[in-house]
This record gives structure tokens, sequence and C-alpha cells, in this order.
């Protein structure tokens, strides 16, 4: 699984990551976890809004931070 965290490295990108890398690990699922602060980048993969996530190129969430919940449900657990 690859998950890619879209962001500048403002506070809400760090916190995105943070979530992000927390329900990964409490689900106990194999991911490499990435992120993206090249805004060239970021625009390319049709992101007009950090922070973002995105999971084997599925964009799952634009412009704020996700629960660990949701996180945790688009792992499939």
């Amino acid at each position: 699984m690859q998950i890619k965290i879209l962001g500048p490295g403002c506070p809400k990108c760090h916190k995105t990551e943070e979530v992000v890398r927390e329900a990964v690990a409490e689900a106990g699922v194999q991911a490499e976890v990435t992120k993206v602060t090249n805004t060239m980048e970021i625009a390319a993969a049709g992101v007009f809004g950090t922070p973002a996530v995105i999971i084997d190129g599925d964009v799952k969430v634009v412009g704020k931070v996700p629960s660990k919940e949701q996180v945790k449900s688009w792992l499939g657990k």
C-alpha cells in the first residue's frame, strides 16, 4: 500500500502525517508512507488544497486533517 501525505509543511500537514502514521501502526498494515512537499508534485497529483492524503493513487481527503478512525477505514481496518 502506498500512502502519500501532500503538504508544504504547515502545522495541519504535520498533524495529518502524525495521524496517518499512527493509524497505520495501530491497524498493523504494511504501507509505505511518504511526505510530498514539492508544490509542483502536489499540483501534478490534481490536488490544489493541503493537507491531502492519497492512498494507492486515490485521493481520500483534501484541505483538512482526517481523524484516525477515517484513516483506519481507508486502510480497511
